[in-house]
């Protein structure tokens, strides 16, 4: 055997031996997640398992302790996984999302909880929402904005009426794919794809597929499993949906916004105490006179509290009646906070705290 050759062996019996170190403190934790399921649940019941603020707080953590040479991301990404399988030895979560199978919102989903829960496709936003009224998903997630695209309205809408609270938040960037069983492209006939996708990706196809007819379908999933079905068809999807059909990825990150990024809402029962980086969302309405919005804000000003959202719906009370939906930085029971909102409430005609949740970690 050669210096080299010896090197090597030495090395690989190292990672063995730290491959066993980890093996046997991942099942040492996985027992400490059971201990404390044993002791919840002698308590009470019904109690609650997984714990947004908790979690976020350990993956901070994990990102600010980390020295390399894995990624901070990386890192926590690997943490994320460890708590979702662990989490599952205690209560295993269903997930309901905006489907079908193979979504951005399902990779969303996944990105947030982990892949050990079972996430449960739905048809439209408000079937989500049901779902998690209901109980028979743990939680639910729903797309609120894109960065290119605007507010999803549906989803904002939902929540005038809904009992649900904001559990978490979930930034995806989304890179769209062309995906496909014929690696030639000039074969292509027709791409498939949701009509956002395809407006997201109008510049690369007017420049590499001029010719092929591009068609709008319900979803990108949906355009995945058209392609896996003829030749000579293409979609626009993401990487998801290329494992779950069997296609190929025939060009990668088509999109015309290399920074484009969708975020996603995390719905549940429970209201979610402070993590130490939080968000509130907000619904708010005012009187239709000059200033009222104004006025109805100041107190945000007064108390120092940054506003990072605001948008504005019908309140579908009356013509020309709207509500606002606000997002602002700070937990609802931080002292500066909870005093803002008093005023707020104080001088709203609609006031509903949607929910103080953890901002997005990974």
């Amino acid at each position: 055997m050669s210096s080299e050759e010896q090197k090597l062996a030495e090395i690989r019996d190292r990672i063995d031996s730290i491959d066993q170190q980890i093996q046997d403190l991942l099942n040492e934790r996985a027992k400490a997640a059971q201990d404390v399921a044993h002791i919840k649940l002698a308590s009470d019941p019904q109690a609650v398992f997984y714990r947004p603020e908790r979690e976020a707080q350990v993956l901070r953590k994990v990102k600010e302790r980390n020295t390399g040479p894995l990624d901070a991301e990386s890192m926590a990404w690997l943490f994320r996984e460890i708590m979702s399988a662990c989490l599952a030895l205690e209560m295993p979560l269903k997930i309901a999302f905006l489907g079908p199978e193979g979504t951005f919102t399902q990779s969303a989903a996944l990105k947030h909880f982990g892949h050990a829960v079972t996430t449960v496709p739905l048809a439209a936003i408000s079937d989500v929402f049901q779902e998690v009224e209901s109980g028979s998903c743990h939680y639910g997630v729903v797309p609120v904005e894109n960065s290119s695209e605007g507010v999803v309205n549906h989803t904002l809408d939902m929540f005038l009426n809904s009992p649900l609270q904001i559990c978490g938040e979930v930034t995806l960037r989304i890179h769209h794919n062309l995906l496909g069983t014929q690696a030639d492209l000039s074969k292509l006939r027709v791409v498939y794809s949701h009509q956002q996708s395809l407006s997201q990706c109008r510049g690369w196809l007017d420049r590499h597929l001029p010719h092929v007819e591009r068609v709008a379908v319900g979803s990108n999933a949906d355009a995945a499993k058209r392609a896996a079905e003829s030749d000579g068809v293409a979609a626009i999807a993401g990487v998801t949906a290329a494992e779950l059909y069997g296609l190929q990825v025939l060009a990668p990150n088509i999109e015309d916004e290399p920074g484009n990024t969708t975020r996603f809402l995390v719905i549940g029962k429970q209201a979610v105490p402070a993590s130490g980086d939080d968000k509130t969302s907000l619904l708010l309405s005012t009187r239709n006179e000059a200033g009222g919005l104004h006025r109805l804000l100041a107190p945000l000003a007064e108390h120092s509290i940054s506003m990072t959202r605001i948008e504005s719906r019908p309140s579908r009370r009356g013509n020309w009646d709207y509500v606002f939906f606000i997002d602002i930085n700070g937990h609802r029971d931080d002292p500066e906070v909870a005093e803002a909102l008093a005023a707020l409430k104080a001088h709203a005609g609609m006031y509903k705290v949607l929910g103080s949740f953890p901002k997005a970690v990974l």
